[in-house]
């Protein structure tokens, strides 16, 4: 086992075999969602904080059930329900929060490099839940690990990213996670969104989507991140989804074999139409069942787990005791 991390702060500075560890940690404990009881004991006894101060779902969702699986005690903490209503700062919360035996904090923040920031801070492992444009890894690896479920190994693999590059977490992460993996990533959408600096990280960028959809074996499209822009970026969304939409039409540019992909939430009828989108090709609902996956085994690594195939289940541990 390669993980020697106290922290999952981003993809950038993770090597090839530390995803790929997390990968095959997430392909054990895909297995123990499959149980009929479907629980391990990797945490018990140790607490686990949710602090979201950005609105989520499949991430939130996702990593309550991730810790629960793993028997650890779950906290979740909005901004509503906190004392950032009151002014505390986001440093004073996050020690208060160790002051309370957290021994794992995960945190999603508008603001880019908040995890980062707090990890210099607290004896706590932190994990980053997403923060402003600059990373989401849970949402790259879980993607990766979708990928290679399907494909096998992506080195050589050609992916598009199809929507708001500028403003992705999504995406940084992904092109990131891709190229150490090996894979070939094409970046597509209007040039106000997809800028071509991002070819000095090893993409090519392209604003015809024929020549972007043609050769992939893996297309992942992205929402237009509107709370992040200033301002509009395009005339409207009924243009945007004339030139850079998915549809029938269009998939016809695609290979027969290629998967659809979409981190969520989904705006149906903007980047993708719904009988593409609920199709035999899309692999979006699988991409959240492997999101549960891949998010209990970085909690398992940040808390120092090793080969979690040796893992009891939880009924096994309770007739053992």
């Amino acid at each position: 086992m390669s993980w020697k991390r106290r922290h999952l702060l981003d993809i950038q500075g993770l090597t090839k075999s530390e995803i790929l560890a997390v990968l095959d940690a997430a392909s054990v404990f895909k297995q123990v969602g499959q149980r009929s009881i479907k629980k391990v004991p990797a945490l018990r006894g140790k607490t686990v904080v949710n602090l979201f101060v950005e609105p989520s779902t499949r991430t939130r969702v996702s990593f309550e059930l991730a810790a629960q699986r793993l028997t650890a005690d779950i906290v979740n903490l909005s901004t509503e329900a906190s004392s950032f209503k009151k002014g505390e700062t986001l440093k004073d919360t996050v020690k208060n929060l160790e002051a309370l035996t957290a021994d794992i904090i995960i945190i999603r923040h508008r603001s880019a490099g908040a995890a980062h920031f707090l990890s210099r801070f607290t004896q706590a492992s932190m994990i980053n839940a997403g923060d402003g444009a600059h990373s989401h890894p849970t949402q790259a690896l879980l993607d990766l690990y979708t990928m290679r479920e399907k494909k096998g190994d992506l080195a050589g693999q050609k992916v598009t990213i199809l929507g708001d590059i500028l403003f992705s977490r999504v995406a940084r992460s992904n092109i990131w996670g891709l190229r150490k993996l090996g894979a070939e990533v094409t970046l597509c959408g209007p040039p106000t969104l997809v800028p071509k600096s991002f070819e000095s990280m090893g993409c090519r960028v392209t604003y015809d989507m024929k020549e972007a959809l043609a050769d992939a074996d893996i297309v992942n499209l992205l929402r237009i991140q509107h709370e992040r822009q200033q301002r509009s970026m395009f005339p409207s969304l009924g243009e945007y989804s004339r030139f850079f939409g998915l549809n029938k039409e269009r998939m016809d540019w695609i290979r027969p074999d290629a998967l659809i992909m979409h981190p969520g939430p989904v705006n149906r009828g903007v980047e993708i139409d719904s009988d593409i989108a609920d199709g035999e090709r899309s692999v979006i609902l699988e991409q959240v069942t492997n999101g549960l996956a891949v998010r209990m085994a970085v909690l398992f690594l940040v808390n120092g787990g090793q080969h979690p195939q040796e893992l009891p289940s939880a009924a096994e541990e309770t007739s053992q005791g």
